[in-house]
C-alpha cells in the first residue's frame, strides 16, 4: 500500500498472532492530516488489536508502520508518544486524586530550584485548556469533576505530548447529549489544526456526524476504508457483518402476554429520594420497556426491585404471594435476576474466569455450603458457551480478556442458569457491536415467547418500541406514562418525557 502525500500515519499489512488465533490477518490502515478516521467492527474484529499494535502495547509479527512517511517500531506506548501517537480510553487513564494540572504535566512538572513549580504548572494548565474552550479551577482534584472535562484533560494531555496523532478509544461511552457535542467541537478543532484523529466507537450516528473516512474490520481481517459521505448506512452495517441485517433492522412483533396471568405486582412501590411510589405489573411471557432520561430513575427502579435498595412504601406480591425483597439474595430466592447497567463494576469480577463468573448466581442462590462441583461448572459453563455464542477459546480465560458484548452474554447466562421468572435488563446493548446488539434482542425475544418475565431498561427508543409489550416512562424519578398497543411509538414516548410536571397520562 503506497503512501500518499498527506497520509501522517499508515499501517500496511498487520500481522497480530496469539496462541491458538490470528487476531490481525494482514490488516491495512491509513491516517490522513486533519482528518476523522473512524475504526469500526464488531467486538472481536480486531480494533482495540491494531491500536496496541500502532501505540506499542502489542509488538506486531509481521507488517509495517510509518509515520510521516517514516518507519517506526514503537516499543511501547510511552517510546509512540514521544513519536507523536497519542492515546485516550473510555476509561480515563489519568489520575483522579491529583489536580488538573498535575494531571496535565505528570512527569514534566514545571521546576524552580529543584522544586515543582505549582504556580507556574497552573499557569500553563489555564494556558492549555483555554484552547479547549476550558475555564476551570485547574488547582482542583481531577475526580471533582465530569466524565467529560476529565476525557478533555486527557485529549488535552495526549495532543499536548504528541501533537501528530490522536486515538479516542470509546470516548463517547459515559457521555450525555450536551456532552458528546461539547467533546466534538474539540475534536473539530483539533481536525482543523491538521491533527489526525482515530475515532472507534459502536454509535453509527456519531460516525456520520464525526467522522470523514471509515474503515471496517471483521474477524481480524481488513474489509475496507470508505468515505463517510457516499457510504449508505445499511452498506456499513453489511460490511461490519458480512451480511445484511434485515433480521435485526426489521420491525419486531412484541409477544402478547397473556393478559389475565399478572406473576409479579407492586403496588406503592418506592423509597424516598431514590423513586416516587409506583405501581407496576409484569405478566408471564412479558416484556415492560422502562424509558427515560439519564437521572429520571431507570437504573432507581432497577435496583429497588432487585433488593439492591430496601422500599419504604408499598408491597411487592410474587404469584398473588406477598414477599419481602429486602436483599438481592431475596430477591434471587423470589427468582429474579438482574444484568447492571455497568457490566464492569456491577457485573463482571474481571480477574475470575468465564466458567467462575456464569456460575456465580446459581452458587449464591444454593448458598455456599452447597458449592457446585467444579464438573457442573465445566457442564454450565460449556452450555451457555454454546447457547449464547459466547466468543472464546477458552472457558478459563479471566473474563475480562473478553469483548464487551461477550461479556454482557456471559452476564445473561449467569442469571439464565438460575432459570429465572424475572429478569431485569438495565441497558443490556449499550457499548455493545451492532452484531451483539442484534443478538441479545432476539435473545430477548426468544425468552419472552418461552414465558419468561422481563423489565428492560434502555435508551435505544426504537429497540424498546420493537420489542415491548408496554413502555414505562419516567421523569424527575416518577413513573409518568404507561404506553401499551398502538400508543407505543418513539414519539409518545419523547411527548410524555417532554410533558409538563403536571401532566400524567396513562395510554
Amino acid at each position: 500500500m503506497m503512501q500518499s502525500n498527506d497520509e501522517i500515519l499508515s499501517a500496511t499489512a498487520i500481522v497480530k498472532r496469539f496462541p491458538g488465533a490470528i487476531a490481525l490477518d494482514h490488516v491495512n490502515f491509513s491516517l490522513r492530516r486533519g482528518e476523522v478516521h473512524a475504526l469500526l467492527g464488531e467486538n472481536g474484529a480486531g480494533k482495540s488489536t491494531l491500536i496496541k499494535c500502532m501505540t506499542g502495547a502489542y509488538r506486531r509479527d509481521e507488517g509495517s508502520l510509518r509515520l510521516d512517511g517514516v518507519e517506526i517500531d514503537p516499543r511501547d506506548p510511552l517510546d509512540a508518544q514521544s513519536l507523536g501517537i497519542g492515546t485516550v480510553y473510555q476509561e480515563v487513564n489519568l489520575l483522579g486524586n491529583l489536580s488538573v494540572a498535575e494531571n496535565l504535566f505528570l512527569g514534566r512538572q514545571p521546576r524552580r530550584f529543584g522544586l515543582v513549580n505549582t504556580r507556574e504548572m497552573n499557569r500553563q494548565a489555564r494556558a492549555l485548556l483555554a484552547n479547549y474552550g476550558m475555564d476551570i479551577n485547574v488547582s482542583r482534584s481531577l475526580d471533582s469533576y465530569s466524565v467529560a472535562v476529565q476525557q478533555v484533560v486527557a485529549i488535552a494531555r495526549a495532543v499536548d505530548l504528541s501533537g501528530k496523532v490522536l486515538i479516542l478509544d470509546e470516548p463517547t461511552a459515559s457521555l450525555d447529549a450536551q456532552e458528546v457535542e461539547m467533546l466534538f467541537r474539540i475534536v473539530r478543532g483539533l481536525k482543523a489544526k491538521g491533527l489526525g484523529v482515530v475515532f472507534i466507537t459502536h454509535f453509527l450516528e456519531q460516525v456520520y456526524a464525526l467522522s470523514d473516512r471509515i474503515t471496517v474490520l471483521r474477524n481480524g481481517q481488513f474489509i475496507g476504508t470508505r468515505e463517510t459521505a457516499s457510504l449508505p448506512r445499511k452498506d456499513l452495517v453489511t460490511m461490519m457483518l458480512g451480511h445484511e441485517l434485515a433480521d435485526a433492522e426489521k420491525e419486531l412483533r412484541a409477544h402478547q402476554p397473556d393478559s389475565g396471568n399478572v406473576r409479579f405486582e407492586f403496588n406503592g412501590y418506592g423509597k424516598a429520594g431514590k423513586i416516587k411510589p409506583f405501581d407496576l405489573s409484569v405478566r408471564k411471557g412479558e416484556v415492560v420497556g422502562i424509558a427515560g432520561l439519564l437521572g429520571s430513575g431507570r437504573t432507581e427502579t432497577a435496583q429497588l426491585l432487585f433488593g439492591v435498595d430496601k422500599p419504604d412504601s408499598g408491597t411487592a406480591t410474587v404469584a398473588g404471594k406477598t414477599v419481602s425483597l429486602n436483599s438481592p439474595r431475596a430477591a434471587i430466592n423470589e427468582g429474579f435476576g438482574f444484568c447492571p447497567e455497568d457490566r464492569k463494576i456491577e457485573g463482571i469480577i474481571g480477574d475470575l474466569s468465564i466458567r467462575e463468573n456464569i456460575a456465580l448466581a446459581l452458587q449464591a442462590r444454593r448458598g455456599w455450603a452447597r458449592p457446585l462441583s467444579r464438573s457442573e461448572q465445566i457442564a454450565l459453563a460449556d452450555r451457555y458457551i454454546k447457547a449464547l455464542d459466547i466468543r472464546t477459546t477458552d472457558r478459563e480465560k479471566p473474563i475480562k480478556l473478553l469483548s464487551g458484548g461477550n461479556q454482557q452474554k456471559a452476564i445473561l447466562a449467569r442469571w439464565l442458569a438460575t432459570n429465572p421468572q424475572f429478569l431485569i435488563l438495565d441497558e443490556p446493548t449499550r457499548g455493545i457491536d451492532v452484531g451483539a446488539h442484534a443478538e441479545i434482542i432476539r435473545l430477548i425475544e426468544d425468552l419472552c415467547a418461552q414465558g419468561m418475565s422481563l423489565l428492560v431498561i434502555s435508551s435505544e427508543l426504537e429497540e424498546l418500541v420493537a420489542y415491548s409489550s408496554r413502555i414505562l416512562v419516567l421523569r424527575d424519578r416518577e413513573h409518568v406514562a404507561e404506553l401499551t398497543g398502538g400508543a407505543i411509538t418513539t414519539q409518545n414516548i419523547v411527548n410524555a418525557i417532554a410533558a409538563s410536571g403536571s401532566e400524567k397520562a396513562v395510554q
